[in-house]
């Protein structure tokens, strides 16, 4: 672009801009490298008289695309340029459009897309520009629900974005899908609630009721979602409106207590089993209740508020497709604070035995004398205790590697149940191991050296932190280098 037009263009000055126009028509068709024109530039820079002077010679320049597709109109809206926007939006409603054209200036700027399919309306909404987005719904609000290249309307922006005013003007006026084209992300009802904006959620349920049956890619609902976040007052909304929710799955199987147990989201447990009881019976697709997800997930704490909720047994002592109960996996996971709550529970049958034939206590013996590679895929994508991603002890020991100290205890706790609950039922031998590694003692001394050499390494950090260069004056107390330091004042010039 000519420098003198880039300069007067920016700084607004109509005048100068006039002199180059007059001097050669033409030089409003140089561009940036960015292929913006100088129109686009006053869109961006706000400039409403540069905007009327450039579209007084060449209005054309209004459906002028920039490298990413942008119009002008497309950068007014990004930039929430309102008064620019509004001139735009005036001389578009009466551009001579065919919606089905090919060619560019037989499209209404109002409707181009930029590459990445999204309207003016569109971009006004991702920016959050909330008065160009009702001013480009003032001319026709059924834009709201065009779909860009990933399948988003400007109502699911706009619920996402929690833009309370742009969702109501849209949903204000009746809308009739003819094809429902699923989304990845979900319809608007779904991005209000992962958002977490109550208030649009209550506006959609009130103005579009039809999106509570509707599911995203993978076949999960807005309750499904509620759940992941946590957040129960949405899911007391939702439930209100559609008990049947809580018993719909997901394309895995998953009911929405499921994704709460995988997640830890416990408030959402508690109105979910509060609403539907029997919904803890569901299981996925690979047998797996509740109760078997918050122990693969590690989320203790959504395990501790299923075990309180809960109430029949045989949930808690549901085998899934491989025939493991909750208390198996998490043995076999090395999960100690699962598998010391689940042993808490009297519920909990300890005796139980998997398809193999092995108890929990069993599992933990094989696991650590055959190796620590069994169910890799299902171990190494499960979370720590602390709800952190992590990988397990399974994929960090060798093959041959003997029980630590947390498995050991585990392995003693589950002994002692099984000797206790146990001693009518035939259970598998316990597997020959090493004395020290099954030895009382060598247990106890093991937890001393890990005691000691802990005490050890904070003794000597403590120490090296408070020693002072050169030691201590043993007799005033007083370190060492103080009668060493050096002079400031010193010339060494």
């Amino acid at each position: 672009m000519d420098p003198r037009l880039y300069k007067a263009v920016t700084k607004g000055d109509v005048k100068s801009l006039r002199k180059l126009v007059v001097a050669d028509v033409k030089i409003l068709n140089s561009t940036t490298p960015q292929h913006n024109t100088a129109l686009h530039l006053a869109a961006l820079h706000g400039h409403t008289g540069v905007s009327r002077e450039v579209l007084s010679v060449s209005e054309e320049l209004l459906a002028a695309r920039n490298a990413d597709g942008d119009t002008p109109l497309h950068l007014a809206a990004k930039e929430g340029q309102q008064k620019v926007a509004e001139m735009f939006i005036r001389l578009a409603r009466a551009w001579p459009e065919d919606p089905n054209a090919d060619e560019v200036l037989l499209k209404s700027p109002l409707v181009m897309t930029n590459y990445a399919g999204n309207t003016p309306l569109h971009e006004a909404v991702l920016y959050s520009r909330t008065a160009v987005a009702l001013r480009l719904l003032d001319d026709d609000p059924k834009r709201g629900h065009d779909l860009n290249d990933r399948n988003e309307s400007p109502l699911d922006m706009a619920a996402r974005e929690g833009l309370v005013q742009v969702v109501r003007k849209i949903v204000s006026v009746p809308w009739v899908q003819l094809q429902f084209i699923r989304s990845v992300s979900g319809t608007a009802l779904h991005h209000a609630v992962l958002g977490g904006h109550t208030r649009i959620v209550e506006i959609l349920l009130e103005r579009r009721l039809d999106l509570i049956d509707l599911t995203d890619a993978s076949g999960n609902n807005a309750l499904h979602y509620a759940a992941q976040k946590n957040n129960s007052h949405v899911v007391e909304l939702l439930l209100n409106k559609k008990p049947e929710l809580a018993y719909k799955p997901n394309t895995e199987q998953q009911t929405p207590l499921h994704v709460a147990a995988h997640y830890g989201s416990t408030e959402v447990i508690k109105a979910l089993i509060r609403h539907c009881p029997d919904v803890a019976e569901m299981v996925d697709n690979r047998g797996r209740n509740a109760l078997h997800v918050s122990v693969t997930s590690g989320k203790t704490n959504a395990l501790r508020c299923l075990l309180g909720h809960v109430r029949p047994a045989e949930l808690l002592n549901r085998v899934d497709n491989n025939g493991d109960t909750p208390l198996h996996l998490a043995a076999q996971m090395s999960r100690v604070q699962s598998t010391l709550l689940l042993l808490k529970d009297r519920r909990v049958d300890p005796c139980v035995p998997n398809r193999s034939g092995h108890t929990a206590r069993s599992l933990l013996e094989v696991r650590s004398t055959h190796g620590r590679t069994s169910r890799h895929d299902e171990i190494s994508s499960a979370h720590g205790d602390d709800g952190h991603t992590a990988h397990s002890l399974v994929e960090i020991k060798s093959a041959n590697a003997e029980m630590d100290a947390y498995e050991m205890y585990l392995w003693k706790q589950l002994k002692h149940q099984e000797s206790i609950r146990c001693r009518k039922k035939q259970l598998p031998p316990t597997i020959a191991r090493d004395r020290r590694t099954t030895s009382h003692k060598y247990f106890e001394r093991s937890v001393e050296t890990y005691i000691l050499v802990a005490t050890l390494i904070a003794t000597v950090t403590f120490a090296a932190t408070f020693t002072m260069p050169g030691g201590y004056d043993q007799t005033k107390g007083i370190a060492l280098q103080s009668y060493f330091a050096p002079n400031v004042g010193t010339n060494f010039g």
